[in-house]
């Protein structure tokens, strides 16, 4: 699919003289326009980016009975010059589609999904912030419009694109709340999909968690309930004696992009060691009152690196170092790659010039 078969019908009228892109919420503010394509038995349509609008759907559209729905979340930030960059972009591609696969929905095609995003950042470069204050976030979505009421994968499909300017997604560090009540997912489930249904599951903790205080929860295995996964935003990452320690992957976590990025830095750039392993969250505790807990952090497109002062609930009471010289250097070495102001070994930026 090449960029001519892109119909595009730019906004009369732009809103970005009405807002302050220094001083901006998170998901709160969205862009001039928007991609849509819809899909019916595997065919494409033909793609195009408008004016941002609201949609128009029959009642019975599948989606709103049994939530065939994936999306991807991903940004494109200001280098120091100017230019537009995205990245690692082709991960989130990669990953839609084994969401989609899981969900058993009809899959994207790389250049509809890449080309999409370019186009669509090109056009509405203008609503990205200063690279000090925050980014573009890119949110393409993926959900069933057949208007049928039978227990069945759809055979028709929307797909859109749309952007919205935010600032930092946590304005402070961290606390998680900690509970065995509430799971996030099950082995055999979908816990590893980017599927609109895991995060509709997971609002119950979150009310709990704000209502003790706290900004998420720190979700823990469905069998046990002893093993740490991961946080409603972010992947974990706890630094014990030196070493930096993560959930492996298994089905019921997300696979992060900024997760593999960090791991892969950490290893290859930063000479720290990783280990993708179960962690307790009695470890954890242990650790802490043994003193060797030194760090605590999440990793995700939305946070990046994003520091936990404190996990509290269910009998647990861990309070963290303010001095984070592991997570400090990480968010550098990101950042300097995602700003073009480092070179970039792995090809992950992608410069819009």
């Amino acid at each position: 699919m090449t960029h001519s078969k892109f119909r595009i019908r730019p906004t009369a009228t732009s809103r970005l003289g009405e807002v302050d892109l220094s001083d901006i919420p998170f998901g709160r503010l969205y862009s001039d326009h928007m991609l849509s394509v819809d899909c019916s038995d595997g065919e494409w349509g033909v793609p195009e980016i408008g004016p941002f609008s609201n949609f128009s759907l029959h009642p019975a559209t599948s989606v709103f009975h049994y939530a065939q729905a994936i999306f991807e979340g991903m940004k494109a930030y200001r280098a120091d010059d100017g230019v537009p960059v995205l990245f690692r972009s082709r991960e989130n591609w990669r990953r839609m589609n084994r969401s989609a696969h899981r969900m058993v929905m009809t899959p994207v095609p790389e250049d509809l999904f890449l080309d999409g995003i370019r186009e669509l950042v090109r056009l509405d470069r203008g609503w990205i912030p200063d690279n000090a204050t925050g980014a573009l976030y890119i949110r393409p979505f993926l959900f069933a419009t057949d208007p049928y009421i039978g227990v069945h994968p759809s055979k028709d499909y929307k797909f859109c694109i749309f952007t919205a300017p935010v600032g930092p997604y946590y304005t402070k560090p961290v606390t998680l709340y900690v509970t065995r009540r509430w799971i996030r997912a099950a082995p055999g489930g979908i816990g590893e999909a980017k599927a609109a249904g895991n995060y509709s599951a997971s609002l119950y903790g979150m009310q709990e968690a704000e209502a003790h205080g706290c900004d998420q929860v720190l979700w823990l295995d469905a069998i046990e309930h002893r093993f740490i996964e991961e946080c409603g935003t972010m992947n974990m990452m706890f630094v014990i004696g030196g070493r930096v320690i993560t959930p492996p992957l298994g089905g019921t976590i997300l696979p992060g992009v900024t997760r593999d990025s960090a791991i892969r830095l950490f290893r290859e750039q930063l000479d720290v060691e990783v280990e993708e392993r179960p962690i307790s969250l009695e470890e954890v505790v242990a650790c802490h009152e043994e003193g060797t807990l030194e760090e605590c952090f999440g990793v995700g497109t939305a946070a990046i690196v994003s520091r936990v002062a404190r996990l509290t609930g269910d009998g647990v009471e861990v309070n963290l170092p303010e001095e984070c010289p592991l997570q400090d250097r990480l968010r550098d070495t990101i950042t300097d790659i995602r700003l073009c102001r480092a070179p970039d070994p792995y090809g992950w930026v992608e410069r819009l010039d």
